[in-house]
């Protein structure tokens, strides 16, 4: 009983420390998905604004542009897939490359050629162990980005929209990332960045009846386009570069939070077997003293006689 005794206080001691680091793990967490909320709200005014200036020029011209004007035959589309660096948060990274590849399934049997560029280790490390092919990567910050990281991000992805498919270009743009919604519910999902549909985003800029402004532009509309083009990427990708780190906190919180409520189970049940096992020790060596003290007093009895 002894030796089983020392085992469930070890096992006790592990959870102990195992249950420290996974609390602390929750309270930073908890701590950089405020700091992530403040950014994802201080961002997305800027990324709706943008958006809505793209969709006046294009609404207000007749140019043929790569920003609002969808290729008669789509050659070659291009899925950018936002991931994480680090695990430890649940089912954030699976369900964004879930998404991705049932997007790239979509597009396949559209009979479009796809290039995947990835964001986060873990979302490269997926398709590097499938053996995908994988146009281009980036990862080192996902859990804080900043613009200038989502620049990095864009170049090429602008470089290729702006070539011909003949070339390698692309004549779409994809972003899977996760959107968060709430502390307790975040969404991946797929969205087309290039080309904009101008109805859909008409529609959400102007969901009152509102009229956009007519403009005239000088030089021309497709200079104010070409100018645009980055900055409306960039700042998409900012805003779902955002997203997804606030995502994968408040996901980080709540399966560090679960993993301590699971330790603190373990721990009440291992108490339980721990105590249970003292106390059969206990009364075993009563029981043992007893017998022994019988034994002995019937060994005087019988030299007594």
């Amino acid at each position: 009983m002894g030796a089983q005794l020392r085992v469930y206080k070890r096992r006790i001691r592990s959870v102990t420390a195992t249950k420290k680091i996974t609390k602390a793990m929750e309270m930073i967490a908890a701590s950089r998905v405020v700091k992530a909320q403040r950014k994802v709200a201080a961002s997305t005014p800027y990324a709706q604004e943008l958006t809505r200036a793209v969709t006046a020029v294009g609404i207000g011209s007749n140019t043929k542009h790569p920003l609002t004007t969808q290729a008669e035959t789509v050659v070659r589309s291009a899925v950018l897939l936002l991931s994480s660096d680090r695990g430890l948060a649940g089912a954030f990274n699976s369900n964004a490359i879930k998404v991705a590849e049932r997007l790239t399934e979509r597009l396949e049997a559209e009979g479009k050629q796809v290039d995947t560029y990835i964001v986060g280790r873990r979302g490269l490390a997926h398709y590097n162990f499938r053996e995908r092919t994988v146009v281009e990567s980036w990862s080192g910050f996902t859990d804080q980005p900043s613009y200038a990281d989502a620049k990095k991000v864009a170049a090429p992805l602008i470089e290729a929209i702006e070539k011909d498919t003949a070339e390698g270009g692309v004549d779409e743009l994809h972003i899977v990332f996760t959107e968060f919604v709430s502390m307790m519910t975040q969404t991946a999902l797929d969205d087309r960045l290039l080309p904009l549909s101008l109805e859909d985003v008409a529609k959400e800029a102007a969901p009152q009846g509102e009229i956009l402004p007519l403009y005239d532009f000088e030089p021309s509309a497709e200079d104010v386009l070409d100018a645009l083009l980055p900055r409306y990427v960039e700042s998409r990708i900012y805003n779902a570069l955002l997203q997804s780190a606030a995502s994968k906190h408040a996901a980080t919180r709540r399966a560090m939070k679960s993993a301590t409520d699971n330790a603190g189970d373990l721990i009440t049940s291992l108490s339980r077997l721990a105590n249970a096992a003292r106390q059969a020790e206990i009364t075993q060596e009563i029981s043992e003293i007893v017998g022994g003290s019988a034994a002995l007093a019937d060994a005087t009895a019988g030299s007594d006689r």
